[in-house]
C-alpha cells in the first residue's frame, strides 16, 4: 500500500509541475531566436524590453547545437535570401535596419602603414581583396599591396558575402585566408599578423559604450566626399558613420538590410514582430545598425500586420 500511495503521490507531483511549467512560460513556450553575435546584443535588448509588455511570453537566444526545427526566428542577412527554399511559404523575412561593413587592420600595424595615406577607391578595394584575372596586372602595380594578407570569414553568417557583393565579386573570390567561426576572430587575425587587412561590421568594429573605433583597429581609407573624410577615419564616431550613411549611398562601404525569417502561423512570434518594428527600431542606432528608409520601413510593418491579420 505504501508503495501505491507513493506512485500516485509522485505522478500528482509531476502533473502539478508541468502544469506550473506550462502556466509560467518555461522550455515549452520559449521562442528561440538565431542571430549572428555581431547583432546579438540588439536582440537581447529586444527580449528583455518585449518582456516588460508581454510577461507571459518568453522569447532566448539560441545557443549551442540547437536545430532549426527548435528556432522560431532567425536574423538574416538580404544577400541570404536567395539560401532559403522558395517553396517553403510558412516562412517570411520581415526586415528591420541594414548593416554597413567596413575596411580594417590592426592599429599601428606594418598594414596599416603601408596603407596610410591612401585614400581606395571601389575599384581599388577590389583589387586589395580579391582574386581576380581581369585586375591581377594592375594589383602588381600598386606595390603596397604585394605582402598584404587579406583575412576573410567563411561562416554562413559572416558578412563577407555583404562586403563582396557591394564590389560585384563572390565571397569565393577572396584572396588571402579564409578565417571559420565569428566574424570577431577576423580581429583577432589581424591582431596575430601585422600584414593582415579584413573587413567587419559596424558593431564589432566600434566600441558601443564610447562609440569610438576599438583601441586596437584602424580604418582602412576609402575615398569619399572631403566632408566625409573625417567621419571615414580614425578619429570618427560610430554615430557620424551611421548619419553619413543614411543620408547617402558611399560605392566603398558595404550595406545591406537585416531582418528576421519567421514562421507566419505563430501569432505570437507575429506579435513580438509587430512591437520589433513599432518599438524595437529605436535602438539599431545604439547597436550599430542603420535604420531603413521610412518608405521600406512602413512596408515591412504593413507586411507584418497582413500577416496577423491573416491569422484572424
Amino acid at each position: 500500500m505504501k508503495r501505491i500511495a507513493f506512485t500516485i503521490a509522485l505522478i500528482l507531483s509531476l502533473g502539478l509541475n508541468n502544469a506550473w511549467g506550462e502556466g509560467n512560460g518555461t522550455n515549452s513556450g520559449v521562442r528561440y531566436v538565431k542571430a549572428p553575435r555581431f547583432v546579438r546584443p540588439l536582440v537581447e535588448k529586444w527580449i528583455s524590453e518585449y518582456a516588460k509588455t508581454q510577461p507571459g511570453v518568453e522569447f532566448q537566444i539560441a545557443k549551442g547545437q540547437k536545430g532549426q526545427d527548435d528556432i522560431d526566428l532567425s536574423v538574416v542577412l538580404e544577400n541570404k535570401e536567395s539560401d532559403r527554399n522558395t517553396k517553403d511559404f510558412s516562412h517570411t523575412i520581415v526586415y528591420f535596419g541594414e548593416t554597413a561593413v567596413l575596411p580594417i587592420t590592426a592599429r599601428s600595424s606594418e598594414a596599416a602603414r603601408l596603407l596610410e595615406g591612401k585614400h581606395l577607391n571601389a575599384k581599388k578595394l577590389k583589387q586589395l581583396f580579391f582574386l581576380n584575372d581581369d585586375f591581377d596586372e594592375d594589383v602588381k602595380k600598386i606595390k603596397a599591396f604585394e605582402n598584404i594578407i587579406i583575412y576573410s570569414g567563411s561562416n554562413a553568417t559572416s558578412v563577407a558575402t555583404s562586403f563582396a557583393h557591394n564590389f560585384g565579386e563572390e565571397a569565393a573570390n577572396f584572396r588571402g585566408k579564409r578565417i571559420s567561426g565569428d566574424d570577431l576572430f577576423l580581429n583577432t587575425a589581424l591582431q596575430k599578423d601585422p600584414l593582415g587587412v579584413s573587413f567587419n561590421a559596424l558593431s564589432n568594429i566600434f566600441d558601443l559604450e564610447n562609440r569610438h573605433l576599438k583601441s586596437d583597429l584602424s580604418l582602412v581609407g576609402i575615398d569619399v566626399k572631403h566632408d566625409l573624410a573625417q567621419r571615414f577615419s580614425d578619429d570618427g564616431t560610430l554615430d557620424e558613420v551611421l548619419e553619413a550613411l543614411e543620408n547617402g549611398k558611399v560605392s566603398e562601404v558595404a550595406v545591406e538590410k537585416i531582418g528576421l525569417d519567421f514562421n507566419i502561423a505563430d501569432e505570437a512570434v507575429g506579435h513580438f514582430l509587430e512591437w520589433i518594428l513599432a518599438n524595437g527600431t529605436k535602438f539599431n542606432h545604439t547597436y550599430g545598425l542603420l535604420n531603413l528608409d521610412q518608405k521600406v520601413a512602413e512596408a515591412e510593418a504593413s507586411k507584418i500586420k497582413n500577416t496577423l491579420t491573416a491569422q484572424k
